[in-house]
C-alpha cells in the first residue's frame, strides 16, 4: 500500500492563491495522462501527487483543523473541473471528499477524529472506503462483518468485494455491523488508517469498461486500534445526514465534467465544419442544440441539489427526512443518464473521429466512463428504495422561492 509523503515547505501553496489556479495545474496533468490511466488501467498516481502539492485533498477540512473549510458547492466545481480532463481520477477525488464529508459532519465531536482531521489537512491523506461486502454487494446500509470491541480496542476483518483505490490509499473509512449479535443495519464507520494495524489481502482485480483508474480492487481487509477510530455516531446517521447526498452530489459532479468534455469535442467539431462551409448548418449543429439542453439540465439539477443539501446541513431532521432523500436519490438516477445521454450524442455528431482513439475528437473513454453512472450503486436499487419513500410521503410541488 502507498503511504502519504510529507509535503515539502517549498511544496506548499499559499492559500492566497485561487482554487482555480491551483486546479487548473492539476487538470493540465490529469489531462497528459488521462489516456495512459484508461489504456493500462493505471491508478492515476501523478493527478493525485499534484492534488496533493496544491493542498487540495484537505480543503474541506475545517480551518480550525487546518484546512480551508470549503463547501459542498465549491468542492463539487472541482471535481467538475478535474472530470473534464479525467474521469478515473474525478472519480477518485469525488469519492476521497465524501469520506472527508463524514469527518467534518461527525467526526468534530470526537478527539481522535479531529486530531486525524488535523493529519489529513496536514498531510494530505487520501480518504477510501470499504462499504461493499461479499454476500451482500453494494447495498450499504447492511454489514455481515462485525467489530468486536474489548478494553478499548477494536478488531475487524470484512470481506470487501470492492475498495476503489484501496491498495493506494491512506486510510479507509469502513462500516460494519455495531458488535457480533447486533442486527445487519445495526452499523458503525471506522477509521483505519494504513500506518496503523491494517492489512489488505487482495482477492479479485480491477478490469472494467470505463473508470479504469479507479482500481477498485477486491480485498479482504482485517484491522485492529483503538476504540477511538470508530465514529460515535451510529453510521445510520452518517449515511442519512452527510455520506447519502455527499456521494450522490460528487458522483453527479464527476459525470457532469465527463459530459462537459465530450460535449465541447463535439462542439469543436461542429465549429470546424462551419468554418468549411460558412453558408451550410453542419449536419450535427442540431444534435449539438439537444446535447446542450440536456447538459443543461444536468447543471441545473446538481445546483438545485447542492443548494438543498446547504440548506437542510442545518437541520438534521431534515437531513434524514424521507423527502430529502428522495430528492437527492433523484440526482443520481438523472445525472448517469442524462451524462450517457450527451456523450452518446456527442459520438453521433463527431462520428468515426469521435469513435476512433487518438483524435482531438474522440470519446470513448468518456462513453466506457460514464457507463458506470448507472451501475455504481444500482439505478434500479435506487428506484426501489424511492419508490418505497414515496409510498410514506408527498411530492414537493413548491418552487422554493
Amino acid at each position: 500500500m502507498d503511504v502519504a509523503e510529507p509535503i515539502s515547505t517549498s511544496q506548499a501553496v499559499t492559500r492566497s492563491e485561487s482554487l482555480a489556479a491551483r486546479m487548473a495545474r492539476v487538470v493540465e496533468i490529469a489531462a497528459k495522462s488521462a489516456e495512459a490511466v484508461d489504456r493500462e488501467g493505471c491508478f492515476p498516481r501523478e493527478t493525485i501527487d499534484a492534488l496533493k502539492r496544491a493542498r487540495l485533498l484537505g480543503i474541506a477540512i475545517p480551518v480550525e483543523l487546518g484546512g480551508e473549510g470549503l463547501t459542498t458547492a465549491a468542492v463539487a466545481d472541482l471535481i467538475v473541473q478535474l472530470g473534464q480532463a479525467c474521469g478515473s481520477s474525478a472519480m477518485v477525488y469525488g469519492m476521497h471528499q465524501i469520506q472527508i464529508s463524514s469527518l467534518v459532519s461527525h467526526g468534530v465531536g470526537s478527539d481522535w477524529h479531529r486530531e486525524y482531521m488535523r493529519r489529513i489537512a496536514s498531510e494530505q491523506l487520501l480518504m477510501a472506503s470499504a462499504t461493499s461486502e461479499a454476500g451482500i454487494g453494494g447495498n450499504l446500509r447492511n454489514s455481515i462483518c462485525a467489530i468486536e470491541v474489548a478494553d478499548g480496542h477494536f478488531s475487524l476483518t470484512k470481506d470487501a468485494t470492492v475498495i476503489s483505490y484501496g491498495a493506494h490509499s491512506d486510510a479507509i473509512m469502513a462500516t460494519a455491523r455495531r458488535a457480533p449479535e447486533a442486527a445487519s443495519s445495526d452499523q458503525v464507520m471506522v477509521v483505519l488508517p494504513v500506518d496503523g494495524n491494517l492489512k489488505l489481502e487482495r482477492t479479485s482485480v480491477w478490469d472494467t469498461l470505463g473508470m479504469r483508474g479507479t482500481c477498485s480492487d477486491g480485498f479482504l481487509l482485517t484491522a485492529s486500534g483503538e476504540a477511538g477510530q470508530i465514529f460515535p455516531k451510529p453510521f445510520s446517521e452518517i449515511a442519512a445526514q452527510s455520506m447519502l447526498a455527499s456521494s450522490h452530489i460528487y458522483w453527479a459532479a464527476t459525470w457532469f465534467g465527463i459530459a462537459a468534455d465530450a460535449f465541447a469535442r463535439a462542439q469543436t467539431f461542429v465549429k470546424q465544419a462551419a468554418r468549411k462551409q460558412p453558408n451550410v448548418v453542419p449536419p450535427g449543429a442540431l444534435r449539438l442544440s439537444e446535447a446542450a439542453a440536456k447538459l443543461q439540465e444536468m447543471k441545473g439539477h446538481l445546483i438545485a441539489a447542492i443548494r438543498r443539501f446547504e440548506a437542510a446541513e442545518r437541520d438534521d431532521d431534515d437531513l434524514s427526512s424521507i423527502g430529502f432523500a428522495a430528492e437527492i436519490n433523484a440526482l443520481k438516477i438523472a445525472a448517469s443518464e442524462k451524462a450517457a445521454e450527451v456523450v452518446q450524442l456527442a459520438m453521433l455528431i463527431t462520428g468515426i473521429l469521435g469513435y476512433k482513439n487518438g483524435t482531438p475528437f474522440s470519446v470513448g473513454r468518456h462513453l466506457r466512463d460514464v457507463t458506470s453512472a448507472a451501475v455504481m450503486i444500482s439505478n434500479d436499487r435506487i428506484h426501489a428504495n424511492t419508490a418505497t419513500l414515496l409510498l410514506m410521503s408527498r411530492f414537493d410541488a413548491s418552487l422554493g422561492v
